[in-house]
């Protein structure tokens, strides 16, 4: 319901700017430029759906392995001292914890394109779970709100990009971003435990909690001391290692169990295969409800008005050059990747609004994007508190990331 009414706002927002910039700028061409975001963006949303076909298909193959072959139920006896807490209505011992572990991991290295189907492979899990299969229930909710926080160890792409646009030490927003985003996650969840009424107050939490600031401190102090290429090096090669690992372990559980594992995994890919045809009418309303909302000139006079605010406060307004980028983030992240790039080529790779459009990317993830998607994977309608507790994990991303930025660089 939610996402419906944001929908129709995009739509009529976008017309109403688009008819003023018409009759009091005379700009004659919004109105095409709006219609040509609806035809790219309908394109880009089957493209990304054709794409994810065949990442899909491998990883819920694999997942298919790993689960006949009793490794996914292994994740979840492990997990459950920890992630029963924040998803008590799970049966202790469900194999959906041990996919909900693995999607987060995969998050928290920076794979995205083996966390998706895995995180689509929960969310089945989950709806089967699910007593109303139109209605988001409690898990589920949580489950998309640890993703829309964008969790992330090793950004290693955002690295890329400032390399190739010339910055001189392209890691130097590596520490900021690990902040920003660690800050939106425990803001999601918060937001999420208080709507859900779970206790964070135990044992388990504050442990596990504990153990990801002393890992997000290890990873920390081991990159301060390397070097950029050595940085881009070791996180590649770690991810990747950890990565094929895991097809390994999940190819060694089949065999343990004597399970044909080569027609295990065709049964899981053939889920994959439907799964990224039913994604395709959502992605393409997400897309062009996004598209045109920019296209209009929108998200400019937003930006434009929030400079205008913060300069009449009184306060220094260098942040809102890097704003574009924190507005679309939870929109669209190739938008959002556009713009971090744009600030990165008009105010230079490490400027201050340069360096905040990166952390602002890696701050959080695209969280309409990633709640249509999953949501659309199993058909749900009624969203209830998951888009506000999202964008409370954003607003927390944003917050964190402007005040970083202003202690590390300004």
């Amino acid at each position: 319901m939610v996402l419906n009414y944001i929908w129709i706002a995009f739509f009529v927002i976008a017309f109403v700017v688009a008819l003023i910039r018409l009759i009091f700028w005379g700009d004659t061409q919004v109105f095409s430029e709006i219609m040509n975001s609806t035809f790219s963006s309908s394109k880009t949303a089957f493209e990304i759906s054709l794409g994810l076909t065949g990442i899909l298909s491998l990883w819920l193959g694999i997942m298919k392995i790993g689960e006949n072959g009793g490794l996914i139920s292994a994740f979840s006896r492990w997990l459950s001292p920890v992630l029963s807490k924040l998803f008590p209505e799970i049966p202790k011992g469900h194999p959906v914890m041990g996919a909900i572990f693995m999607n987060i991991s995969a998050n928290m290295l920076g794979l995205d394109n083996a966390a998706t189907p895995l995180g689509l492979k929960a969310m089945k899990e989950l709806q089967e779970l699910n007593k109303d299969k139109k209605v988001a229930s409690n898990p589920m909710i949580m489950f998309l709100v640890i993703n829309t926080s964008g969790l992330t160890l090793i950004p290693i792409s955002i690295m890329v990009y400032r390399a190739q646009l010339g910055a001189a030490q392209p890691t130097d927003i590596f520490v900021p971003i690990m902040i920003s985003t660690f800050c939106a996650a425990i803001a999601g969840i918060i937001a999420t435990s208080l709507f859900q009424k779970i206790n964070l107050f135990n044992k388990a939490i504050f442990f596990f909690v504990g153990i990801i600031s002393v890992l997000i401190g290890g990873v920390i102090c081991l990159f301060s001391m390397l070097s950029k290429e050595e940085i881009g090096t070791y996180s590649t090669l770690f991810a990747n290692v950890f990565l094929f690992s895991i097809i390994l372990c999940f190819i060694a559980s089949g065999i343990r169990k004597k399970i044909n594992v080569y027609e295990t995994f065709v049964e899981g890919a053939k889920e994959g295969f439907s799964t990224a045809v039913r994604i395709i009418p959502y992605l393409v309303a997400i897309l062009v409800g996004v598209a045109v909302f920019r296209a209009s000139g929108t998200m400019d006079l937003i930006t434009k008005g929030i400079e205008y605010i913060v300069k009449l406060s009184g306060l220094d307004s260098s942040f809102v050059g890097g704003l574009p980028t924190a507005l679309m983030k939870p929109l669209s992240g190739s938008g959002a990747r556009g713009l971090m790039v744009d600030a990165m080529k008009t105010y230079g790779a490490d400027s201050f609004v340069g360096r905040l459009s990166c952390i602002f990317q890696g701050s959080t993830d695209t969280t309409f994007y990633v709640l249509a998607v999953y949501f659309g994977s199993v058909g749900i309608r009624k969203t209830r508190h998951a888009v506000a507790c999202g964008l409370i994990a954003d607003l927390a991303g944003v917050i964190t990331a402007i005040s970083v930025c202003y202690l590390f660089f300004y």
